[in-house]
């Protein structure tokens, strides 16, 4: 039952054109210009290219709580609150679709580093890369469904954009990290956006992630996890 529900709210988001265009256009579109006003070493086109590939993902995985806000107002929760499937099943499948609708973002800023910018990685950076961004996409997914299921439709939309700007300049997927004070550059490590660009950053220099990186996101993927279920769990009650 979950692989029908799985195909089902794949089909609702790839219909949601604005989804499409903004989710998908507007981090190609950022990174080409981040990377071609004035003389820009290739160094920060391969940097910049994971960033922003880190960032339309992070983009894309939280817009699948404002879905989720509307199926809540219109009833949806209810329908599912009588089926066989837990609260657990429900936030799995609707984290799979997330996961699913991340893909042509991520696609789409790499497509235009190789294609537009010349960045050159070897065939399996390439592969590592999307693989590890899609995985690593998951957290998030699952902090937008968080509130989704927690908030109205509309509050869900501001609170996801303030998420998104701030996991993304706090973790350096705009600007190299280098560049922010101590505090700041020490407090960054730990965020969720930083470890999960550097699933990107290791690829393209070719090693493995490191250890504090898969264990930071491990820790988020369980805080924010935990929060899907028990916002879904309130939700279903109230519904």
């Amino acid at each position: 039952m979950i692989i029908a529900y799985l195909k089902l709210e794949v089909r609702r988001t790839l219909r949601d054109t604005g989804f499409v265009i903004f989710g998908i256009g507007m981090p190609v579109m950022m990174y080409l210009l981040f990377t071609n006003l004035g003389e820009n070493a290739a160094e920060w086109k391969t940097a910049s290219m994971v960033g922003m590939a880190a960032y339309g993902a992070l983009g894309a995985a939280l817009s699948t709580g404002g879905g989720v806000a509307e199926d809540k107002a219109l009833g949806w929760l209810r329908q599912l609150r009588i089926t066989p499937m837990s609260p657990r099943q429900v936030v799995t499948g609707r984290a799979l679709t997330g996961s699913v609708t991340v893909l042509p973002a991520i696609v789409a800023v790499l497509a235009a580093g190789g294609l537009l910018n010349g960045v050159r990685l070897d065939a399996w950076q390439w592969v590592a890369l999307s693989v590890l961004l899609w995985l690593g996409a998951l957290p998030f997914t699952l902090l937008g469904l968080g509130n989704g299921y927690r908030l109205s439709a509309q509050t869900t939309g501001v609170v996801n954009m303030a998420c998104n700007l701030g996991l993304a300049v706090v973790g350096g997927l705009w600007f190299p990290v280098d560049l922010f004070p101590g505090w700041l550059r020490s407090l960054s490590q730990y965020t969720p956006a930083n470890r999960f660009a550097d699933l990107g950053w290791s690829t393209t220099l070719g090693h493995a992630p490191g250890l504090t990186t898969v264990m930071v996101l491990l820790g988020w993927l369980l805080v924010f996890g935990s929060y899907a279920v028990i916002s879904y769990r309130r939700a279903a009650r109230t519904a």
